[in-house]
């Protein structure tokens, strides 16, 4: 073959491989479309006969749709009606409709002495919190717990965040105007000062105590799911970082006597973290130390780093900077762990992307990340030996460790 003749062969090979297209999994026999671009056509398809006032009038109609049918508009409507159904709830809980229920049943009549109201607003509001089975009829005029309303019953962490988000619905207002950044202050933003603030570390106890006492009483909760889905058994030392005032580390050196726990905060944080410490006696295994895990380096020695709902508060760079900390911090054969809310969770998908995708909006920065998303972030950060670790509440916490990569 002259030079000639190769030199245009390999033009036409050349021109072959970028005609021709590839075949793989994601298509289907030759020259036809990517699968996922045929079954995107497909459920186009669907979308637009779903909207179709005929179709959807024939679907609640016919006998084996009509159930379909009618599902989907009580979802819709649920939706619409959510923030209402969020109110009876507030109403119930500030007025301690709960506690009250839990010593017995009672009429209507009674519990509106009880509640300071006239009989037939508190009747609306009985009926309403029936409907949301937050309580239940006993008899034609007796009211009792419902399955919803019992498990409110002891649960200061529960109560504390259904009044918190009074706060979260005022910055929704508007949440156009949040999504396209028109809202330059937000109460969240002020109620997680270190969100907002350039020196976190100088931050007083004042400013602190208000969001500390909230994640205290929601840390039972969370600290019940992370401890069975990882036991600390096999450490000597865990160290918290962003533990707060230490709920997380009390509950962990109470399940493992022979560990020893450290935490690293906000200096102001720290303090109430000693305090409590001191009220559970731990003053012999337990240590704080104040600083800024943005800036500061972390003290080294543990041989278990835990970051327990503190990454989804930033944004991916601050992330990286966390997880480069606690990196230097932990020996080669240390582990970290992650627990926090994730999206896409199997079961609980609206918590991570709907629900904190814009509590996290409102308060200025982070959001809630997958699995995945937070695996590539730990490999940027020198991770590998990734795992996750089923827990029993998907929608309270996720748990993932990693080992530093060699």
């Amino acid at each position: 073959m002259s030079q000639s003749d190769m030199h245009h062969a390999g033009h036409a090979r050349r021109l072959s491989q970028v005609c021709t297209p590839r075949v793989g999994l994601a298509q289907v026999g030759w020259g036809l479309p990517r699968l996922d671009l045929w079954m995107d056509r497909v459920w186009s398809a669907r979308d637009r006969l779903m909207a179709s006032p005929r179709f959807r009038h024939w679907a609640a109609a016919f006998p084996l749709t009509r159930p379909i049918a009618r599902r989907r508009s009580r979802d819709l409507f649920d939706l619409c009606a959510g923030f209402v159904y969020s109110q009876v709830l507030l109403a119930c809980v500030r007025l301690r409709l709960f506690e009250i229920l839990a010593e017995r049943s009672m009429t209507a009549h009674e519990l509106a002495r009880r509640l300071g109201m006239a009989d037939e607003p508190a009747e609306r509001l009985l009926r309403a919190a029936v409907s949301l089975r937050l309580l239940a009829r006993r008899g034609d005029d007796r009211f009792g717990l419902g399955p919803l309303g019992a498990a409110l019953v002891g649960n200061p962490g529960l109560t504390a965040m259904i009044e918190h988000h009074a706060m979260l619905y005022d910055d929704l207002r508007d949440p156009v105007a949040l999504l396209r950044g028109e809202c330059r202050r937000t109460g969240l933003s002020d109620y997680w000062p270190y969100a907002g603030a350039e020196r976190p570390a100088d931050l007083t106890g004042t400013q602190v105590a208000a969001y500390s006492t909230l994640m205290a009483a929601s840390q039972p909760l969370i600290a019940e799911e992370v401890l069975a889905a990882y036991p600390l058994d096999r450490h000597r030392c865990l160290m918290d970082v962003g533990g707060g005032d230490g709920a997380f580390l009390s509950a962990a050196a109470s399940r493992f006597p022979k560990l020893r726990v450290v935490l690293f905060d906000l200096p102001a944080v720290t303090q109430r973290a000693m305090e409590r410490f001191r009220a559970d006696g731990l003053d012999l295994r337990a240590s704080a130390v104040g600083g800024d895990f943005l800036s500061d380096p972390l003290p080294s020695g543990a041989d278990i780093v835990s970051l327990v709902r503190v990454l989804h508060d930033h944004d991916d760079e601050e992330a990286l900077t966390i997880l480069r900390a606690v990196r230097q911090a932990l020996g080669p054969d240390g582990t970290l762990m992650i627990a926090e809310p994730m999206a896409e969770a199997t079961g609980a998908e609206p918590v991570g992307d709907a629900y904190f995708g814009f509590y996290l909006l409102a308060m200025g920065r982070g959001h809630a990340r997958t699995a995945r998303e937070i695996t590539a972030l730990l490999r940027r950060a020198g991770f590998g030996g990734v795992r996750r670790h089923a827990t029993a509440m998907p929608l309270l916490t996720g748990v993932i460790t990693a080992r530093p990569a060699d």
